[in-house]
């Protein structure tokens, strides 16, 4: 067989996916499907977490292997050559024991946090399956990895089971790609030379059925042993019939899944465009103004999507700017965690989530189930709306009050205004309009005692 350079495709850079127009959406035309994403993008905010044995190593998770990446994935291999490192990564399953591994109170965690799904990596690019699979022995379950033997040795049925308990939403993460697969990355051809096969789709068309056969089973798998999930959440987006050939014949599977287990099933074919990418998903980037479609962004607690042993965090503030900030454009927030080798979730992440969730206790009426609404956002204020009710959030820096007045610029109603309150205390506050503003007269008890941010609550 010869080998054949693939020139690859710069859907990710450095690791980081862009996001496709909103301009090209298109919008599922089954009505459960339809029905079924409304109420996925009301949930606002997703526990995301990359977790795989290759944690241990405290670098990328995946990316590494790919010698196309390298230029910025390999910079935390610094302790042996790369070929070295690409085996003991791989390997990584024969000690990965996360024995402090707890799916009850990680789940009971999310939902004190504030958390209305889960995003789970079944299986990153590196192809190590964190589900029990019949395709292939790189599992979880296998027992050349220690944590087989464990009651919860199936780490994705046991977080599914836990978080449906809570009542959380289940988002699937699948790689599409998958860097330990034979039929993706053949050893015949030698290490890949990029993210993307190694052989040629039209030379070897018996490698390319064989990955897609394989790709269609897993995916039967995920939406079949766990009831009900949401989403399934395909990510590596240079996978697709554009680029050398990699059809996985998504159309195929997924009106497969939709006409037996899941009919309701939301598809999140990330970059691909098209019919089956339900939900647009930037990364690590927030678009600069409201998308009038479906989109999550995805972003990290930290500075990394894979667990890092010197990782810094964000605070409680900077996660709910964050969350007001995609809410008020109409997305939802998947925000990751990684946990430890352990199990354990790191406890900076864990403070800062907390103090978001006590935020979320008191001001989730204006965050969940709402919708967009002008203006959107002005200099320290965002914007959310729900039925008859704007909902207007100044947000602090962190030594700032409340403003003696505050002048909002709202659309025309086309009620008048019943009363506005301030959520934290439900008390009402007064008010006067203004060339056409609403101005909120605050007195002074009411300029301190917020925290990251203060919600007023405006109904018609």
């Amino acid at each position: 067989m010869e080998k054949k350079t693939i020139v690859k495709n710069e859907i990710v850079k450095n690791g980081i996916h862009g996001y496709s127009a909103a301009e090209t959406y298109i919008a599922p035309k089954e009505p459960a499907v339809k029905e079924h994403l409304e109420w996925f993008m009301g949930l606002k905010l997703g526990l995301m977490m990359h977790w795989a044995p290759g944690c241990q190593m405290g670098t990328y998770e995946s990316w590494p292997l790919s010698d196309g990446d390298g230029s910025w994935s390999q910079r935390d291999v610094d302790w042996t050559d790369i070929e070295t490192f690409k085996q003991e990564y791989i390997d990584c399953n024969k000690t990965f024991n996360p024995v402090k591994f707890r799916p009850d109170r990680m789940a009971e965690f999310a939902k004190e946090c504030g958390f209305k799904y889960l995003l789970f990596t079944t299986k990153h690019h590196d192809g190590f399956c964190m589900f029990d699979t019949k395709t292939t022995n790189y599992k979880i379950t296998d027992p050349s990895c220690p944590f087989s033997s464990h009651p919860d040795s199936d780490i994705t049925g046991a977080l599914y089971r836990e978080f449906k308990k809570q009542g959380l939403a289940i988002s699937v993460y699948f790689s599409k790609p998958d860097w330990h697969s034979d039929a993706y990355w053949h050893k015949a051809f030698g290490t890949a030379p990029t993210r993307n096969i190694n052989y040629s789709v039209t030379d070897h068309p018996e490698l390319w059925k064989e990955f897609v056969d394989y790709t269609h089973a897993q995916l039967r798998e995920l939406t079949s042993n766990y009831g009900k999930v949401d989403v399934l959440w395909l990510d590596g987006g240079w996978v697709n019939a554009g680029n050398e050939g990699q059809d996985i014949r998504l159309n195929e599977i997924v009106k497969e899944i939709r006409g037996t287990t899941q009919p309701h099933l939301i598809v999140c074919d990330r970059t691909a465009g098209g019919e089956y990418e339900n939900i647009i998903t930037p990364e690590k980037e927030i678009p600069d103004a409201p998308l009038f479609v479906p989109w999550e962004t995805c972003t990290t607690v930290g500075e990394k999507f894979s667990f890092h042993y010197t990782d810094c965090f964000k605070s409680g503030r900077q996660l709910v700017h964050l969350l007001l900030d995609v809410v008020s454009k109409g997305g939802n927030l998947a925000l990751n965690v990684a946990p430890q080798p352990d199990g354990l979730l790191p406890a900076p992440a864990m403070s800062s989530l907390r103090d978001m969730g006590k935020w979320l206790d008191v001001h989730g009426e204006g965050i969940y189930e709402t919708e967009i609404t002008a203006p959107y956002y002005e200099n320290r204020v965002k914007y959310t709306a729900k039925k008859d009710t704007v909902y207007a959030f100044y947000l602090y820096e962190e030594t700032a009050s409340l403003p003696s007045k505050l002048c909002l610029h709202l659309p025309e109603p086309k009620k008048q205004i019943a009363s506005v309150t301030l959520m934290r205390t439900g008390e009402p506050v007064d008010y006067t309009t203004e060339f056409g503003a609403l101005i909120l007269h605050l007195p002074p008890e009411s300029a301190t005692g917020g925290e990251y941010a203060d919600c007023f609550v405006i109904r018609f």
